[in-house]
């Protein structure tokens, strides 16, 4: 391991404290700081980033491997990159998860959401019968069971975790040393990043699909992990074809 970066020490300390708050605090910290659907009145315009650095409580897992690899793979990458250029993938990749997993959340959200305005309904009339938790059985005879339970679970999803930046920051890793050997616990073989992590890549691909989950609890927001990956990948890609070792932001 080498030697933890100023940056990188710092977010690790932010997304403990955010953590610590979160346990302290209790759901009065979710409801502020989580990522909350957009439609939803717990929903505020600063969760597009503080959700970013928070974490769910009732799993040290999830904040232990995420701090972990930003430590493992985010020191390397600010010590090549610069504070700058590392803090841009970070939290453009981010952005990129957040808006990826909106996207999909949306897609979810909107049949159900368009069978009650077809029924009637007006938009206000929806939000407050969503916001109320209860299914109404004139909709469940018409519209099918599963799209309504598709929009109820949009409208009461959220998204906390630094998943998304962090994995921007391993397609980036990927793009500068795609042959580097990595070693993983109980493989006692290393193995080429472009694989281990490509390979990651790629589970998190089939369980986004599928909807089957190898590796994290169900409720993991694989598709945040997938457009996080595909900013940092993009990125740092345009910056290895343009010589950006040439042109570092100091």
């Amino acid at each position: 391991m080498g030697r933890i970066t100023e940056t990188v020490k710092v977010l690790i300390v932010i997304n403990i404290l955010f953590y610590i708050g979160s346990i302290v605090i209790g759901e009065t910290a979710y409801n502020l700081f989580a990522l909350h659907f957009p439609l939803n009145g717990n929903f505020h315009f600063w969760q597009i980033i503080t959700h970013m650095f928070m974490h769910d409580p009732s799993s040290i897992f999830h904040i232990l491997f995420n701090m972990f690899m930003l430590y493992m793979f985010g020191s390397h990458m600010e010590h090549y990159l610069g504070q700058k250029k590392f803090l841009f993938i970070y939290f453009s990749a981010g952005l990129g998860a957040t808006g990826l997993q909106l996207l999909f959340t949306y897609l979810q959200f909107y049949p159900g959401y368009n069978a009650f305005l077809e029924l009637g309904y007006s938009q206000q009339e929806i939000i407050d019968l969503l916001s109320s938790g209860k299914y109404n059985t004139r909709v469940l005879d018409i519209v099918p069971l599963e799209a309504i339970e598709n929009t109820y679970q949009s409208f009461f999803s959220v998204s906390v975790g630094a998943s998304g930046a962090i994995f921007g920051i391993l397609a980036a890793f990927v793009v500068l040393f795609p042959n580097l050997p990595l070693m993983i616990m109980f493989v006692p073989i290393p193995i080429k990043a472009k694989y281990l992590i490509g390979g990651y890549f790629l589970l998190n691909v089939f369980s986004a699909i599928t909807g089957y989950s190898i590796i994290g609890p169900a409720n993991t927001a694989y598709w945040a992990h997938i457009g996080g990956a595909i900013i940092g990948f993009i990125v740092m890609w345009y910056w290895k074809k343009n010589s950006f070792d040439n042109h570092r932001w100091n």
